[in-house]
């Protein structure tokens, strides 16, 4: 294990180097990038299976002990999130390989996209705050090229906008931080654990408050998502779609691990239950009132991110387990949403409603591709979306939070409209103005195509549409994991003895 544990990031960034240096050999980038992927994914699901059967398990890398060198740790809450976030990363790369420009003629796409996949990893499972800034700084500063892959006036523009938030955002972060050392002398997340509990409670909650803040901006919680919306849509479709599955759910990550850990409560949170609700319901009204598949989908990631932000705010082990299912849930189905969105734009050049209809006759595979995750987000049975809502709806009342399930049951019909908006737009009636790629297709401008798609781009989307469907089908054997990572996160006890050492 103390071989496995660090392969999911280190395999990527040694890739990254290799594909740098053969940065004029395009198939070969694109092998490489694909077997390192797909080498990190099978060793993530190794970590997974191990930790399920023996508990958590933390490595000290070049044998300094915890508090002084770097950890490495890995319970069923990193791991799982690990697996599906790997597999994710995998399925887009395959995708961008196949949609014409991405990666042709753009020597260091492939580089770059490792580097962040590694510093998706390595944000799991680090075990202590300073690394745990470097992970997600490694991940941004992949993503700051990324953004803006193709450098169109209006995407550099957003890009920009992306930019100086997160970098505003991480100056926050490593100057909460160097206050959390200097109250307690380390930023070993374990030992964090104890040591807080010796500083005066006020301060204790700045602390919480300054990093639920710093990651908040990453997760793209109520209300410090304005950068959102309009950085995610301008980006290539690959990059969008890692981007909305797996970027923002590292935020979430971050919070949900600090909060418990460090500052867990012994019962509902009423300000993370207001923060919740008004992601909730700002992030679908967004959704409601856009005209671009892109943009709706973009501010549905807000109003998701609501929900687990929900689970959390309970702070039982049945809300916690609807939080972390409702992740796993989400990244799937979000990237493959936005997938689906870039095989519209290659068909029809558009990704405006007002231009779009009729593809449920013109396109009736990407119809079908688009059934799969938006009756999931929906919430319709028996998707996993709806196991989702259904679990924390119940975790909710059993924590007597009638406001808060309310609140999460009217937003769930908001989405169900929004959704049936795009649905009805995209594939029925016909389009209010033709779409850029009529004229050159077929000229009658109903919005239908006679373009091929790129095999590999629907085999991609595809196959994000089986692993929603295995989420869905599978939900017990989740359900089951998510349950054990919200017992892990709300009894520290094994996290904090496999990284000490020692008992609590």
């Amino acid at each position: 294990m103390s071989l496995l544990l660090p392969l999911p990031a280190v395999l990527p960034l040694i890739a990254a180097g290799l594909s740098l240096a053969l940065s004029r050999l395009p198939n070969v980038q694109r092998t490489l990038g694909v077997v390192s992927l797909s080498a990190a994914t099978a060793s993530a699901i190794a970590v997974l299976v191990h930790v399920q059967d023996n508990g958590p398990v933390a490595i000290d890398v070049g044998a300094w002990p915890a508090g002084i060198g770097i950890t490495l740790v890995a319970d069923v809450f990193a791991a799982l999130l690990l697996v599906i976030s790997s597999i994710v990363l995998l399925v887009v790369l395959v995708y961008a390989i196949g949609q014409p420009g991405t990666d042709d003629g753009v020597r260091f796409f492939h580089p770059v996209y490792l580097v962040l996949a590694a510093g998706v990893s390595l944000a799991y499972l680090t075990g202590d705050l300073f690394n745990l800034f470097v992970a997600v700084e490694v991940m941004l500063m992949a993503s700051y090229v990324l953004i803006t892959l193709g450098g169109n006036a209006r995407q550099v523009r957003s890009g920009m906008t992306y930019v100086v938030i997160n970098l505003l955002a991480s100056t926050a972060l490593v100057a909460t931080i160097g206050i959390v050392y200097a109250a307690t002398g380390t930023v070993n997340l374990a030992d964090l654990a104890s040591r807080l509990d010796e500083i005066p409670g006020p301060v204790q909650l700045a602390l919480g408050a300054m990093l639920f803040v710093v990651f908040g901006i990453k997760a793209g919680i109520f209300p410090l998502f304005f950068w959102l919306p309009d950085a995610y849509p301008t980006a290539p479709t690959a990059v969008t779609a890692i981007f909305a599955g797996l970027l923002t759910k590292v935020g979430v990550y971050a919070i949900i691990r600090t909060q418990t850990l460090l500052f867990p409560s012994d019962g509902p949170s009423t300000v993370l239950l207001v923060v919740a609700a008004l992601t909730m319901v700002i992030g679908v009204l967004g959704a409601i009132a856009q005209d671009d598949v892109k943009r709706i989908l973009s501010f549905h990631i807000i109003s998701q991110i609501g929900y687990m932000i929900m689970g959390l705010a309970l702070f039982s082990v049945a809300g916690l387990a609807g939080a972390v299912f409702y992740i796993v849930h989400h990244i799937p189905v979000k990237t493959g949403l936005f997938l689906i969105t870039g095989l519209i734009e290659q068909t029809t050049g558009t990704g405006a409603l007002r231009r779009l209809g009729g593809m449920v006759r013109s396109a009736p595979v990407i119809a079908a591709l688009f059934a799969i995750p938006g009756l999931s987000l929906a919430g319709i049975p028996p998707f996993s979306g709806f196991i989702a809502k259904l679990a924390l709806v119940d975790a909710g009342l059993a924590d007597d939070q009638s406001v808060i399930v309310a609140i999460s049951l009217a937003v769930s019909l908001l989405t169900l409209f929004s959704m049936a908006k795009v649905w009805a737009g995209v594939f029925w009636g016909q389009p209010d103005e033709p779409p850029p790629l009529a004229a050159a297709t077929n000229g009658n401008g109903d919005g239908s195509s006679t373009l091929s798609l790129p095999h590999t781009m629907v085999g991609a989307t595809a196959a994000i549409g089986a692993v929603v469907l295995a989420v869905s089908f599978g939900a017990g054997i989740v359900w089951d994991l998510s349950m054990d990572a919200a017992v892990g996160l709300t009894d520290t006890s094994g996290y904090r003895i496999a990284v000490l050492g020692v008992a609590p």
